[in-house]
């Protein structure tokens, strides 16, 4: 079983001083291990030389017969044992061990017979020297430590912050707000050094532009086409009400019209890309609103209410969101369908064979229908930018038993 971290442990700021501190550590450690060998290396060959000074001088007066000096004599008590069988073997060394409880430099050589001649030197102000630089080094270390901490979370912190705030820009351009933009002032001013947080603000802001140019070349495409083909169908429309009855007369009627439904939702469709759209808000009874969008629909629609409730809201472009969701559910799928009021939510089922995956996924595409659908893919289209314009939410998923479910819920304070 993987074992599950917090997510705030995958933030960079932690991770840059998860790495700050053990390097710190790791190099504060190496240099004070590096300084306590070295000093300590001086230390004891300093106290080890006066150990064989004195030794060597205990050496020629024993030699000579002369008294020996304080702190020198053969076989002395608390001689280590091991120091003691190496002078017997007629070699001289030193050692380090405590001796009346206080620290001993320790020197001896071969005296005559199996005994030793040894000096004992007081090593108390060298281990006191030490291990004051011992705990000197940890508490610079802890410092310096603590201060490369702050000073790392300021430099970090700095730069997250920057790639937080390119973060929000970039979650707002996908949100539809094609005007953000990060503005790093470095990537306004040439002569500043620029790091690698600037060159993606740099690029994020590029990309929006060009994005924002191109979709506003399409809506202008768009609303232009739309309004240039009014004239055209005009004319077209009322020569085919000249024609005389028959079948040809009512498939060109019917082609003209499905034309105009098209370019008018074109228009609308280039009217909600501006994002100028204002509100009429008005109290509106949603369940009696429902049941009116089914009676001009003309369809078999069944209409449940719930609960009904009072909301403030664009009566007009409410209308145009529920008459979309109905006239498409009843083109591509199957009945029974049914409108529901909840409260401040509105369902919309059939029982066709439910939305396509892509749409579901990632909302109605222009123009793109699967499945031998018919029609232009304007109305849920349209049903979207309608219910944004209104501040509601609208969902597509598909029933567990079947059928299409479209769900619009009003935000706002409903009263019932």
């Amino acid at each position: 079983m993987r074992l599950t971290l917090p997510r705030w442990t995958g933030t960079l700021a932690l991770k840059a001083l998860v790495f700050i501190t053990v390097m710190c550590c790791g190099l504060a450690a190496l240099l004070g291990i590096l300084v306590h060998v070295s000093v300590t290396n001086q230390t004891v060959g300093q106290a080890r030389d006066l150990a064989l000074s004195r030794l060597a001088d205990a050496t020629s007066a024993y030699e000579a017969g002369d008294t020996l000096l304080p702190g020198a004599g053969v076989d002395p008590p608390g001689l280590p044992a091991s120091l003691r069988a190496l002078a017997v073997a007629g070699d001289r060394g030193t050692m380090v061990a405590d001796h009346e409880g206080r620290p001993t430099m320790w020197a001896a050589g071969p005296a005559d017979g199996d005994r030793a001649l040894a000096v004992v030197v007081d090593y108390s102000q060298q281990a006191r020297t030490i291990n004051a630089l011992d705990r000197a080094i940890l508490w610079s270390s802890a410092l310096a430590i603590g201060a490369t901490l702050l000073v790392g979370a300021f430099a970090v912190t700095r730069v997250t912050r920057r790639l937080h705030a390119t973060a929000r820009v970039a979650r707002r351009i996908s949100g539809g707000d094609l005007d953000a933009r990060v503005d790093d002032p470095r990537t306004k001013d040439p002569t500043r050094p620029q790091d690698e947080v600037a060159a993606v603000a740099g690029a994020l802001d590029s990309m929006a532009a060009s994005l924002q140019g191109k979709l506003l070349s399409e809506q202008r495409f768009t609303a232009d086409v739309a309004h240039e083909l009014r004239t055209p169908l005009t004319g077209l429309h009322a020569a085919a009400e000249l024609l005389p009855p028959g079948r040809p007369t009512e498939l060109v009627r019917d082609r003209v019209a499905a034309l105009r439904t098209l370019t008018e939702d074109l228009l609308e469709i280039s009217r909600l890309d501006t994002g100028r759209e204002r509100l009429d808000l008005d109290a509106v009874p949603l369940g009696a609103l429902a049941e009116r969008v089914v009676r001009a629909s003309g369809t078999d629609t069944e209409v449940r209410v719930v609960r009904s409730v009072v909301v403030e809201t664009d009566r007009r472009r409410l209308e145009r969101v529920l008459g979309n969701l109905v006239a498409n559910a009843h083109r591509h799928g199957r009945t029974p369908v049914s409108l529901t009021v909840d409260g401040a939510m509105v369902t919309v089922r059939d029982h066709g064979d439910g939305y396509p995956e892509y749409l579901v996924e990632h909302g109605p595409q222009r123009f793109r229908t699967e499945g031998g659908a018919k029609g232009h893919g304007l109305g849920l289209t349209i049903a979207v930018g309608q219910a944004e314009v209104l501040g509601a939410e609208l969902s597509f998923r598909n029933a567990i038993d079947g059928g299409a479910v479209a769900v619009l819920t009003l935000r706002g304070s409903p009263h019932p």
